[in-house]
Formats: C-alpha cells, structure tokens, sequence
C-alpha cells in the first residue's frame, strides 16, 4: 500500500532505454557498468578494510546516499525507520518528540512537538543536534539519530543543540510515550482557538470533534483561529481534510508528477463546519508542507486572513513505498510538486502572510538576516519552486511586539484575535472603530514590502 506523505523524502529511477552516451553506452548499460562497479568496491571493502565489515550495514549507508543526492528529503527507510514512520502516522509512539531532517551532513529539527520532553526543553525549530549522549552527530542520517533519540520509556538522553547566534545547549531528554493529540481547541472570549500541531490519520476526525464540542459549549462563536505554527507537515489526506473543514466548495490543491499529464486535483466537499465564519490562520517557518497546503488553500479562496511569518516552503509530495512488504524498509519517494487553487507552487517559496507579524525581536531580526532562517531555500539541493519565483530574501516583518512587551503574552496570536475582532480582514482592521481593535502596546511597524533591517 502506498500512502502519500507531506515530510520526507525523494526517488531514483533507472532510465532504460535511450541514445548512447559519449562513450557509446546507452543509459541502461551505463546503469548495470555503475552497478558493478558498486559490487567490485564492496568486494575490496570486505577483503582490504582495516576490521572487518558488516555488508548489511554498508549497503544500507548506500543507499541512504543514494537517495540524499536526489533532494533533502529523499531517504531510505531501514525496517525500524519504516516502522517509526507508520508509528508517527497513526499517533503515538516512544520518544522525545522531534520532527528531524539532515542537511548537509548534520541533523535540524523541522518542529518540536507541542507538549513533548524536547518543546518543553525549549527546542525551536532549525535548531541543529550537534551530540547525542557525547557523541557527536556529524554525518548521522536521521534514522541513526532517530534511533539513538528512541528508547524506553523513563530513559534519558544527553543532546546538545547549536542554535545561530548563541552558545551550545546541552538538554537532558527524558523519554517517554510521544501520544499525538493533532487537534486541540479553546474557547478564547467571543472566539475558538485550534492548534492543529501535526497531520495524522486522525486529525480529520480530531478537527471535527473539537469543532464541535468548542460550538457547544459557546454557540455564539464569532470567528476562528486556525494556528498552525511549528506543524512539520504530516499526510496529504489529513491536509485536504483540515483544509475541507473550512471550505463550501473548490479546489484544495493540485499536485504534478514528472509527466504533463500526471496531473491530480483535489477538491473540497460542501459542508463548512464553520458556517462560513471569519477564519485567521497563524504560520511561521517552522509550518511546512502539509501546514502549506492549508494556508495556501484558504488564502487563495479568501477564506482566512493569514497571520505570522513566511512558512518553511516544501512544496513537494512523498510516496513510501515499502520494499518486499516492508521487511527490507521502505522508499519515501519525491513523487510530484504541489500547487495552491491559484496555480502557485510553494516549493523553495512558502506561503506569503497577509499580515506579517514576528512573535518577538529577537525573531524580527532572525527574519532581517535570512541566512539565519531555516526553510527549504537553504538547502543546496532542493528542488526548484518550478515557476521561475524565489523566497522574499532578508526584509524587516511589518510588526513586532516593542521591547516592554510581556514575554510570557503570544504577541502573534493576540493580532490575529485584533483581525477577528475587526470582523476578518485587513480592510477591516484598518477601519475598525476605536475601541476595537486591542493592539499591544509598543508596537514596531515596518513600511510593507520594506528590505531595510533593523540594528542588531
């Protein structure tokens, strides 16, 4: 069974037949060339090595390799990271409550999960795992860091992150049942919060139920916040679901193989659960994939306002493919681009707020210097957006929270309350009566578009 993810991986294909090369081999012979080469290094490797190998072992780090050269998200999954990752899916497991991806030869945290030993460390997005237990993590793919970060429940681990423009951070983990609710919801004065915090086979279902049991309790619900911050990505199917929740009709997203005509477009069911009330939707870059979809898909159909900072920009789709049933792993396979109802590809781009809002400073100054910014632009071998765009390169956001603002306060949530406040949009915000609107005090704004950035 193939199952379509939005985290992950990317594929290789053989090409068969076709003209020859310079040096007279057509690309399948070349192919079969390589792969005996590959057996004659093996050979030498087993017999000349300083100690003895294990094969199994080496063959695996191949095609790890392999699969690493094609785009960031590219992986062989061996059977225990197979494993994990239908774990993940279906909603819990044992750990420490991180999305990973390697770059580069080191390891950097996609998300923390909400509520999970690692976010309650204080774990932010982009942060690099520099050791695990001493040990460094230079050159580990994930599944080696996956695996040294798993383990029983009650255990700990010593990991140290590098984050840019502080000291090394030496945390102690301690490990334990990882039970992912997806969907969670509160009532908030005239208003419902939702923080979907990952995309799993139940979050569909989780939305429903928090919807309505967040309607009983208050019928007279004015609008909606949709936060999707630090939400890695997860399953397309979970993604249309959360996008279908919002939506009467229309087309949620479409996604394009490698063929012209490997086109498949997705739409939404009539039904908002909602009832077409005002919608805020809250990203940041630590939102990709599955988190982009929905942002894209409600933008483009006017149906929220989107608050916070550019999203991660992971425009593509993986298949996982299980090899012989899963006893020799899996492939998770770059299978297709993804494209929002208006046709843009967020690839490299991610999702544009309509109000962009840092939730501190420090984070504004982050985003002035975007080689700071971890995003799917910074990897050397991501794939292009497709379209000829490029990410927004280092500007000052057009609101930060001043300096006497209360830390403990979520400076980027509060203004998405001011837009719901206002009845929806920006043109309303910038309309709305006196008295109204409750914008923090201290507010630092930037001209809209600005590329200046401010002193550090």
């Amino acid at each position: 069974m193939r199952k379509l993810l939005l985290v992950g991986a990317a594929a290789v294909t053989l090409v068969g037949l076709g003209a020859a090369s310079a040096s007279g081999q057509t690309p399948r012979n070349e192919a079969f060339r390589m792969l005996a080469l590959f057996g004659d290094v093996l050979g030498i490797v087993e017999q000349a090595y300083v100690v003895p190998v294990d094969d199994k072992k080496l063959i695996e780090a191949a095609l790890q390799g392999m699969m690493s050269a094609l785009d960031p998200h590219s992986n062989y999954l061996p059977p225990a990271g197979f494993d994990e990752l239908q774990e993940r899916t279906s909603g819990a497991y044992s750990g420490v409550g991180l999305t990973i991806q390697a770059e580069g030869g080191l390891v950097k945290v996609i998300s923390p999960m909400d509520g999970g030993p690692a976010a309650r460390a204080g774990v932010n997005a982009g942060d690099v795992i520099s050791s695990i237990d001493g040990q460094s993590a230079a050159g580990l793919t994930v599944s080696q860091v996956s695996e040294k970060l798993r383990g029983a429940v009650g255990t700990s681990v010593e990991v140290t992150f590098l984050r840019d423009g502080e000291e090394p951070r030496e945390v102690t983990l301690t490990r334990e049942v990882i039970k992912i609710e997806s969907v969670t919801g509160r009532i908030e004065g005239d208003f419902a919060y939702l923080r979907v915090s990952t995309f799993n086979e139940n979050t569909g279902r989780e939305l429903d139920e928090t919807i309505t049991r967040l309607r009983a309790e208050n019928p007279g619900i004015k609008g909606y916040v949709l936060d999707l911050r630090n939400n890695g990505g997860g399953l397309l199917d979970a993604a249309i679901a959360v996008s279908d929740a919002f939506l009467e009709r229309g087309e949620i997203v479409s996604q394009r193989g490698r063929k012209a005509d490997q086109i498949q477009r997705y739409g939404a069911l009539p039904g908002d659960l909602t009832g077409g009330l005002p919608v805020v939707v809250l990203i940041n870059y630590g939102s990709a994939s599955a988190s982009e979809i929905v942002a894209g898909a409600l933008k483009d159909h006017q149906r929220a306002t989107i608050v916070g900072l550019t999203s991660f920009g992971k425009g593509s789709v993986q298949t996982v493919i299980p090899l012989r049933g899963g006893a020799d792993g899996a492939l998770s396979i770059t299978t297709a681009r993804y494209y929002t109802p208006s046709g843009a590809s967020i690839q490299k781009i991610g999702i544009e707020p309509d109000l962009e809002v840092s939730r501190s400073l420090a984070e504004a100054r982050i985003v002035s210097r975007s080689n700071f910014i971890y995003s799917e632009a910074a990897y050397a071998t991501a794939l292009d957006s497709s379209i000829g765009a490029e990410r927004k390169g280092p500007h000052t956001p057009q609101e930060a929270p001043g300096e006497d603002y209360d830390a403990e306060k979520d400076y980027q949530l509060e203004r998405a309350f001011d837009v719901l406040r206002a009845g929806g949009s920006l043109a309303q915000l910038a309309a709305a009566p006196e008295g109204i609107i409750v914008t923090p005090p201290g507010t630092v704004l930037a001209a809209t578009g600005a590329d200046d950035a401010p002193e550090n």
